[in-house]
């Protein structure tokens, strides 16, 4: 298991931005894929994106063109840049490393959208 801990979320207005950032306690990141999901209340549980042990990146439809995942490894960090947020995309943003099952997860990070 590696620990993963979050931090960059907040309160930001629509059209906004906000980077996450996501620091792993090993080296893992070419080693597993690393992933970023978010939970809003009553919402099931949200793929916002991920990169694979190569560097390719996806992204769910809700997000493509407007958030913008990354890693350094030498930082053993992973970051999720947001652009042009919208109200929708409150919720608590979690990274994963492992894939769902049986990967490890961070704490969250709560991201408010809101005037």
């Amino acid at each position: 298991q590696v620990q993963l801990v979050e931090s960059g979320g907040g309160l930001v207005a629509p059209g906004g931005s906000l980077r996450l950032s996501c620091v792993a306690s090993r080296n893992i990141l070419r080693l597993a894929v690393m992933s970023w999901y978010r939970l809003a209340p009553g919402k099931q549980r949200e793929l916002v994106a991920y990169i694979t042990t190569d560097g390719t990146t996806n992204y769910g439809d809700s997000v493509k063109g407007r958030f913008t995942i990354s890693r350094d490894s030498a930082e053993n960090t992973v970051y999720l840049q947001m652009n042009s947020l919208k109200p929708e995309d409150t919720a608590l943003y979690y990274c994963n490393a492992g894939g769902p099952v049986t990967g490890s997860w961070g704490q969250g990070t709560q991201v408010t959208v809101s005037s």
